[in-house]
């Protein structure tokens, strides 16, 4: 069997004398979709920004294509250039168009040419629906289209990883699965993806592997099917149950 794409290692994480993660081992395979369940606090968020050294982790490692991308030594530019992260608030820079935002990074960070930055976005955004809008600027698109635009942006960056926090809570309903077919698509074409989310049919639709975290703790994990189904733990019984009730509500 082949090492992982990305290995987390008995990762620990604190704030202010609280742990947020506690001793969290994860292993995600090339072109393998995980999704990250449980409440909100339980270190979903927390894991992926110390996988996209956005946190410094106190204690284990985190590996990516076999490298300690958490050893003091490690660039964290250089690594950000191997991962892309979509965050539910956008980030998009309101002043420039939507061909800029997705062209920036390929020019200043990965060092391309502008030619081939800009022929890479247009097929970018043509292949996701948004060819139309690559002069306007992000204020005078919709929710869903800003949530878009901002894969598009990560993608453009061609990273061995794709991490997604919650990209779909910022948005209303009618929007959410305009985006949920764009992460389907990229995940047709292979991609390795991290997603945080709440939507648990398209954690269920979409993911090879669940996580359900709680207290910082990755308490169960297994096939999408299994872990909806049939969990072991029962913390993940109840919270499944509260979750599907309030979506009948």
């Amino acid at each position: 069997m082949s090492d992982p794409l990305l290995r987390v290692e008995g990762v620990w994480k604190t704030y202010q004398a609280q742990p947020v993660l506690r001793g969290v081992d994860l292993d995600v395979a090339a072109h393998e979709v995980v999704c990250l369940i449980g409440a909100s606090g339980s270190g979903k968020s927390t894991l992926l920004r110390c996988v996209n050294v956005l946190e410094t982790v106190d204690d284990g490692a985190v590996f990516l294509e076999g490298e300690d991308i958490t050893d003091p030594g490690a660039d964290p530019d250089e690594v950000r250039k191997r991962i892309g992260m979509v965050f539910q608030s956008y980030n998009l820079f309101p002043h420039m168009s939507v061909l800029d935002n997705i062209t920036l990074a390929p020019v200043r960070v990965h060092k391309r040419s502008r030619a081939e930055a800009v022929e890479q976005a247009r097929e970018l955004l043509d292949r996701f629906g948004l060819a139309d809008k690559a002069a306007e600027y992000p204020d005078r698109l919709s929710g869903g289209q800003q949530q878009r635009v901002a894969i598009i942006r990560a993608m453009a960056g061609r990273p061995s990883l794709l991490l997604l926090d919650e990209v779909t809570s910022a948005l209303d309903p009618e929007l959410v699965t305009e985006v949920m077919g764009i992460i389907r698509e990229l995940k047709d074409a292979g991609m390795t993806m991290v997603l945080a989310t709440h939507e648990m049919g398209f954690a269920r639709d979409i993911a090879d592997t669940v996580c359900f975290l709680h207290d910082g703790v990755l308490l169960e994990r297994g096939p999408a099917e299994q872990i909806f189904a049939e969990p072991a733990e029962p913390r993940t019984r109840e919270f499944l149950r509260r979750v599907l009730a309030s979506r009948r509500l």
